[in-house]
Formats: C-alpha cells, sequence, structure tokens
C-alpha cells in the first residue's frame, strides 16, 4: 500500500484536492498560509495575518517564509514531502497548534505546502495536555513500583523504631550514610535489624530508583558463591544455561548491593570481591570478558571482624575497603528504653487485619527481665506467640508471656546486666516506673527535635499517631 504522501506515488493531496477541503479547513481553523516549492509564502488569509501581527497580508506575498516567521518548518515540509499533522509553533509570546500538509502536482511533485493554525491558544487542549500527563505519571509511577517490588526495599528510616539514645545515634549514622555513596559497614548482633538499616539507607540515597539486591553470604554453598557473585557465562561448565546468567553484581547494577553476614565469606572470594570494588568490573564465570558494574556496597555482619583481621582469616585490605563508615547497631538488652515503642510496633504489623490488641505496662516490665539474645527478632516471634495464645483478648498480660517467654528471663541479674561482683549497683526500681520513665523521655525528646510536630514526632518514634496521642496524653 502507497504511503499517503509518498511524492513517488503520485496519490498524495493534489492541488485540487487542497482546493476541495480548502474552504472547510480554513472555516474551522484560526489562521491558514500557503508556500510554493521554493518555500515564499503565496497566500496567507486575514486571520493569520492578525495573528502574526501584520497589517496588510499581501505585503508577505513571495517572502521566503522564514523571513516571516523566523522558526517555521514548511520549508521541511516542501523539501521532504511528508506532513507534520500536529505542532506547536512558538511565535514570540505566543503559542499555536499547527498543522502542515505538503500537496503534488500531477507528476507526484511536491509543488508546495499548506498550513492551517488549528489553536491560537493552549487552553482548549488542556483536558487532553492534563490527561495525557496524568496517563504518563502513572505508568512511570507503575514502572517505578514494579521494579521495586522486583529488586526493591519495603523498608524506611522510620521502620527502625527507638527514640533512645542509642538508637537516635543509628540514625543520625544512617542519613549520613546516606547522604555519601560510600561503602558502610553495618556491626550487629542477629535480628537486631541490619538490613532494615541496609535498605532505610538506599531508601534515603540518591540511588533509591535503582535496585538494591542483598545476597547472605551464611546461605550460598562455598562453590556457588562466585556465580552468585559474578554471573555465568554460556556453557560455562557442564549444565550451564545456554544465555549468560546475571551475577548479583549485574543485578544491583545502578543501586545498591547488600552484603548480610559478610565474615562469612571464605578468602578465595575476598580478593576477587575486593578487586570488584576497586576496579568497579567484574569477570563471569567462564567468560574472557570484563564487564563494567556501578554499585554502592553495604555489608553487615554479626562477627568482630577486627578480631578476624587480626588473626588472619579475613583480609585487612577488603575490610578496610568495607569500613569506610561504622554503624554499630546495639543490642535490644542494650536499649530497653526503647521495649515498649517497639511492642507498640511490633504488636501494629502483628495484628493488621485483625483487631487490636494492647500490652500492658506490667507486661512490657516482665519483657524486660529477659536477655533478648535474639534481640528484636526474638521479641517479635514472642509477641506473635503471645497474641495467638491471648484467645481473642484485649490486652497482653503477664500471665499469657508467662506462657510463651523462654526460660532463660530467670538468669541472675548480675549475668543479665553484666555487673562486675562486688561493685555496688544503684537501689533498684520497679522496671514499670523506669520503662514508663524512659518513654516519656523518649517522647519528649521527639517532640522537642520536631519542634513539637506530633506527626513528625510519631514518624520519628516508629509508631502511629494514635498511638503516639494516647502515650502523650498518659504522660502528660
Amino acid at each position: 500500500m502507497p504511503m499517503p504522501f509518498e511524492p513517488q506515488s503520485g496519490s498524495g493531496l493534489t492541488r485540487e484536492l487542497i482546493e476541495v477541503l480548502f474552504p472547510m479547513f480554513e472555516q474551522a481553523s484560526a489562521g491558514a498560509i500557503a508556500v510554493d516549492r521554493e518555500g515564499r509564502i503565496s497566500w496567507i488569509n486575514a486571520r493569520y495575518a492578525n495573528l502574526l501581527g501584520i497589517a496588510d497580508a499581501h505585503t508577505v506575498i513571495g517572502r521566503p517564509v522564514r523571513s516571516v516567521i523566523p522558526h517555521s518548518r514548511m520549508p521541511e515540509v516542501v523539501e521532504t514531502g511528508r506532513p507534520l499533522l500536529l505542532d506547536i509553533m512558538e511565535y514570540q509570546s505566543q503559542q499555536l497548534v499547527v498543522t502542515r500538509l505538503p500537496f503534488f502536482d500531477e507528476q507526484g511533485r511536491v509543488s508546495g505546502a499548506v498550513a492551517f493554525v488549528l489553536f491560537d491558544d493552549l487552553q482548549p487542549l488542556t483536558p487532553l495536555v492534563s490527561k495525557y500527563r496524568r496517563l504518563h505519571q502513572d505508568l512511570l509511577a507503575a514502572k517505578r513500583a514494579l521494579a521495586k517490588r522486583r529488586r526493591g526495599t519495603r523498608y524506611q528510616l522510620g521502620d527502625f523504631v527507638g527514640a533512645s539514645p542509642a538508637a537516635l545515634e543509628v540514625k543520625r549514622r544512617a542519613r549520613l550514610a546516606a547522604g555519601r555513596d560510600i561503602p558502610v559497614l553495618l556491626l550487629g548482633e542477629t535480628g537486631t535489624g541490619k538490613e532494615v538499616l541496609a535498605q532505610a539507607i538506599h531508601s534515603l540515597s540518591a540511588r533509591a530508583e535503582g535496585p538494591f539486591v542483598g545476597v547472605n553470604l551464611a546461605a550460598i554453598p562455598e562453590n556457588l558463591l562466585e556465580a552468585e557473585f559474578f554471573g555465568v557465562a554460556p556453557g560455562a561448565y557442564t549444565g550451564a544455561e545456554r544465555r549468560m546468567r546475571e551475577g548479583k553484581f549485574q543485578l544491583a547494577h545502578g543501586g545498591t548491593l547488600f552484603l548480610d553476614e559478610v565474615g562469612d565469606m571464605p578468602q578465595g572470594l575476598q580478593a576477587k570481591l575486593l578487586r570488584a570494588l576497586q576496579e568497579r568490573e567484574i569477570e563471569p564465570l567462564g567468560s574472557n570478558q570484563v564487564v563494567p558494574v556501578d554499585v554502592r556496597v553495604l555489608a553487615a555482619t554479626s562477627r568482630d571482624l577486627a578480631a578476624m583481621v587480626a588473626e588472619g582469616s579475613f583480609r585487612s585490605d577488603l575490610y578496610y575497603r568495607l569500613n569506610v563508615l561504622e554503624i554499630p547497631i546495639p543490642p535490644l538488652r542494650a536499649r530497653l528504653a526503647d521495649l515498649g515503642i517497639l511492642c507498640e510496633a511490633l504488636l501494629e504489623d502483628i495484628c493488621i487485619g485483625q483487631e487490636r490488641v494492647e500490652i500492658t505496662a506490667a507486661a512490657v516490665a516482665e519483657l524486660g527481665r529477659h536477655p533478648w539474645p535474639g534481640n528484636i527478632r526474638e521479641l517479635r516471634n514472642v509477641l506473635e506467640r503471645a497474641f495467638t495464645m491471648s484467645e481473642g483478648a484485649e490486652v497482653l498480660e503477664v500471665d499469657t508471656l508467662h506462657r510463651v517467654l523462654p526460660a532463660t528471663s530467670a538468669q541472675p541479674q548480675a549475668e543479665q546486666t553484666g555487673a562486675e561482683p562486688g561493685v555496688a549497683e544503684p537501689e533498684p526500681r520497679p522496671l514499670a516506673e523506669v520503662l514508663a520513665r524512659a518513654e516519656a523521655e523518649a517522647i519528649h525528646a521527639a517532640l522537642a527535635r520536631c519542634k513539637g510536630n506530633r506527626s513528625q514526632a510519631a514518624r520519628l518514634l516508629g509508631v502511629s499517631r494514635s498511638v503516639f496521642y494516647e502515650k502523650l496524653a498518659r504522660h502528660s
């Protein structure tokens, strides 16, 4: 099928057809103009002349169109024989919506072009443009959401709940880390929230739109780690796929690579990881090609890397490469002041879609007697079991917690606190009183930091506004 405006086809708009359609288009448009095959104005109507500020239309006949309309695309239409069906033309302070059509002689040669001003004001197109922009924005949002679902993050900094001095220091360092594209080493016991913090740093950084790829080095067999990191070339070994299998570095390109339990990395892989970080390039398994990568590395471990470096089980050069900024995450037993708001936040998540259950101050005090070797992960486990065992009760009481808490809660106080024998300790007070006071101090500290903005203070503490207002009223 010939193109409608193909010059050689002889089936384009002829002068006769233009003359038939011309009165209709001229009447419906805000102005019209025609040029000959040299791009000189051969005709212009009064309405177009008025739009251009020309008092007498006859004065421009025969002049090159670009001497009258500097950025006109009419010569382009004449030269190519292709129409420009919809375009916005800037003329002085005006924006004109125009359409430009070539016309042909009987031999199929371009003999000129005609243009119509469809709108001399963009206002009539506002609904259409707005709808297009909304659809375009919705499409971009959907693509971002899909990308995040594939290789994205679930947690923000507000999900690291706590307002004790130790928790606030962790958040301060996390914000510093997010502002710099440098490696970060997260140190803390298992269950303290290292991955939550890593995702929060990624979400606050300039790489937030890129992928977040996490790999647990303790969960992958040693003989598969190199393939997991750097990918596998087609046919690299017997049974390998016939197409390139991307590794974690390629998947994280443009984003963040999170190395969990980096202390469990075998020494053979440590040297290859160090080279990839220094050179910003990798070599897939079974390939001779070097692939450039752009990733920001966050590493985490529950082991003492400095001691491992001293004993020779972890490379010192890799340790210093990863440890540009160190963020120690305190265990739960070191920030018992956060226990109350942690329980509130965890129960709010546990009870999604079900009746909300509260926890009494005495029950929180009972939780404070436990050493929490599994930290926040263990606390969530205990609360989930207590919620299940409560049999629909609206409040978690001490008796319910006694049924689900591990027996280690009864450890001697000196063992839990780490106090040295023979050292005098302050007179103990009821734990409920200590926790209530700590909670009140955390609330007032958050309000002071947020300059009285209660919504921001609630986000800082990691609790909902309703819970925050309830606690504020209680402590006021």
